[in-house]
């Protein structure tokens, strides 16, 4: 049998670069979309760009934006993936309502215009695309699943929402082999600093080692659905492994609140988080009606697949790693 290769957008993100590692361990040749390549240099995959026996032997980047669909066609055509994962596009909701156009273009518009291109492809290649819990937006019923209404609040939900009917649509009127992950919150390392858990993590980690006195936070009730990063990468490469490809949720089915987060973060290096948490009312968001909670029974049925990390565990390897950085 040929070698499989994949092509990954957004393969310098958290969830790319994971799954970028284990399609290279499973022998695959890699090929990612990049933005920028003067920043590969400090990103989530330097360590692979970086050696000279993967880098353009068995890891091929290409430069190209989601604007320019000739060029994304001639990159997609040569490259001949047999496996596409469609990971990048604007990825905060709250930033979404202060730039709607530009977030449904980067995200919408994008999914469609790569649909497109492999459905021209003599071979065209299973698609994966990262879909999120934000198509769900104020769910009627907890845990969601696969069933639940797409009811979006957000732009950013709403475009990923028209992502996901897309791969459903050229599933059924092109027989593609095309599908969505609906994804809820995983975290890792590699997590960008604008997310609540890294927040938290390196306040803890600089509290620790005497650079900060204490952390403002808004509200400690909200809730999330919070996996491991890696997890999340291998239930996409089992996704699209399946036969015939479909839709699943991936997410634990357990919900934690912030305060959660932040009591076993302060837990994990010995401290009180009661000694350093201060709250402020101007961080406080909307309140959310109903905190987004997935049912993972259909891939866990289906695929074996499960979220192996505890929250506790999840808690503590985000706080360990901060604490590295700053030895």
């Amino acid at each position: 049998m040929s070698q499989k290769s994949a092509f990954v957008t957004g393969i310098t993100g958290q969830d790319g670069s994971y799954l970028c590692e284990l399609l290279l361990e499973k022998g695959y040749e890699v090929h990612g979309l990049v933005h920028r390549p003067d920043t590969l240099g400090g990103s989530n995959i330097k360590h692979l760009f970086n050696d000279p026996k993967i880098y353009n032997k068995q890891l091929f980047l290409h430069n190209g934006s989601f604007e320019d669909a000739t060029h994304l066609r001639r990159i997609i055509s040569k490259a001949k993936p047999t496996e596409f994962y469609h990971l990048a596009g604007q990825s905060s909701p709250r930033i979404s309502l202060e730039l709607p156009e530009n977030t449904v273009d980067s995200i919408g518009m994008a999914t469609l215009r790569l649909l497109e291109i492999i459905r021209d492809i003599p071979n065209p290649p299973r698609f994966l695309y990262a879909s999120s819990s934000e198509v769900f937006g104020s769910p009627p019923h907890s845990p969601q699943d696969e069933h639940t209404p797409v009811n979006p609040t957000t732009p950013y939900g709403a475009a990923k929402a028209f992502s996901q009917q897309m791969a459903r649509i050229y599933r059924i009127a092109y027989k593609l082999e095309t599908c969505s992950a609906i994804l809820y919150n995983h975290e890792s390392p590699r997590r960008s600093g604008n997310f609540v858990t890294m927040k938290i993590a390196r306040a803890v980690a600089n509290i620790k080692k005497g650079r900060q006195t204490e952390l403002t936070l808004g509200s400690l009730t909200g809730m999330r659905d919070w996996g491991w990063a890696p997890d999340y990468a291998r239930g996409m490469w089992m996704i699209l492994q399946g036969s015939p490809v479909d839709d699943y949720i991936l997410a634990t089915g357990k919900l934690h609140s912030v305060q959660n987060l932040v009591e076993f973060a302060f837990q994990s290096v010995g401290l009180n988080w009661k000694d350093y948490v201060k709250f402020s009312s101007d961080l406080v968001t909307t309140v959310e009606p109903l905190a987004p909670c997935g049912n993972p029974g259909k891939i866990k049925r289906v695929l074996g697949w499960e979220n192996t990390v505890p929250f506790e565990e999840m808690v503590s390897r985000l706080v360990q790693s901060e604490l590295a950085k700053l030895s």
